[in-house]
């Protein structure tokens, strides 16, 4: 069993940068996937970014040049650097780990609110 604790969320005006953090614990012996999705009220949950296990990293279009996936496993965190924020980056923001060979694991999220 594996538990997943979002951080680093909250107010931000336009423009400004947050740090996400996400810090695993349990039994992982393994990690295929790490992945950072948003939610907006009335939308779907969508990726914003990934690390694989290997280290390749994927990100949305409209966050590409703006934020950074990053990982410490010696510290079982992941994390979200986001600058420049824009109003349409407003959502609550989910991490995702697969690990231990397929198994799925959902923070409960951290909400980042950029005004304008």
């Amino acid at each position: 069993q594996v538990q997943l604790v979002e951080s680093g969320g909250g107010l931000v005006q336009a423009g400004g940068s947050l740090r996400l953090s996400c810090a695993a614990s349990g039994s992982i012996f393994s990690i295929s996937y790490m992945g950072w999705f948003r939610q907006a009220p009335g939308k779907q949950r969508d990726l914003v970014a990934s690390i694989a296990g290997g280290g390749r990293t994927t990100y949305a279009d409209s966050v590409k040049g703006r934020f950074t996936i990053s990982r410490d496993n010696a510290k079982n965190t992941v994390y979200l650097q986001m600058n420049s924020l824009k109003f349409e980056d407003t959502a609550r923001y989910y991490c995702k780990w697969v690990v231990n060979g397929g198994n799925g694991y959902w923070g409960q999220g951290t909400q980042v609110t950029v005004s304008t």
